[in-house]
């Protein structure tokens, strides 16, 4: 965990390896290939782990940015417990370097994604638990944290390149006013602002968490207004 950030790129065969799984998603294969999924998936990770986190903690001093399995780096196992799809394992990489004392997927945090012909990064809060929804909407119309809001969405907006989630619903919630400046995000179930791009040569490079980190600032004033409600909360 203390270790020299030394995260030299990710190798081309990271990719390789989650287009075969796409083509063989069962325990059979992935077990015979498991050596691959350390050498190529796993241990590259848990140095850009460290990499990016080292860089984060500029901004966000407090992010936790742990290379273990389930903590940082998402599990590659799926939940097929209530899905239709029950194939076992996922076909992309998922980081996660959160902020805050809450359970992690209850915090605001920085989110990496890969896979093959995509990356995606983001900033914010997936999805709320019901206690902090009740909080975000107080909050969105709150005279004080409810023009924080407005700017720090404003400033993001400026760049025309990142998309916004989740809105998830699409009727005010009863008891606040449709025609308020914020209403749109009472609409949300979540906050997260991102961008997704297609596979860029800094992948492969050490430069790509210089290249995220770029991303990460533009995107800190929604993480730290998010970062404040959940404190408040």
């Amino acid at each position: 965990m203390n270790a020299t950030p030394s995260f030299s790129g990710f190798p081309k065969q990271t990719l390789t390896f989650f287009r075969n799984l796409a083509k063989n998603n069962d325990k059979l294969w992935f077990d015979s290939h498991r050596e691959e999924y350390e050498k190529f998936v796993a241990a590259p990770s848990r140095d850009f782990v460290l990499a990016l986190g080292d860089k984060l903690k500029r901004i966000s001093p407090a992010v936790h940015a742990d290379p273990r399995t389930n903590h940082s780096i998402f599990r590659i196992n799926r939940d097929t417990r209530f899905s239709h799809d029950k194939t076992p394992y996922k076909t992309h990489l998922g980081i996660w370097f959160w902020e805050g004392a809450r359970p992690r997927m209850e915090c605001s945090g920085f989110y990496f994604h890969l896979e093959p012909g995509r990356l995606m990064l983001g900033v914010g809060l997936y999805m709320f638990p019901k206690e902090l929804l009740d909080l975000f909407r107080q909050s969105v119309v709150h005279p004080k944290h409810g023009p924080l809001l407005t700017k720090a969405i404003a400033d993001i907006r400026k760049k025309k390149v990142y998309f916004f989630g989740n809105q998830s619903y699409k009727k005010t919630p009863p008891g606040y006013d449709p025609h308020h400046p914020n209403a749109e995000f009472l609409l949300y179930n979540g906050l997260h602002a991102g961008v997704e791009l297609p596979i860029l040569p800094e992948v492969y490079r050490p430069g790509l968490a210089d290249f995220y980190f770029t991303h990460y600032k533009t995107l800190l004033p929604l993480h730290t207004w998010l970062l404040a409600l959940t404190n408040r909360a």
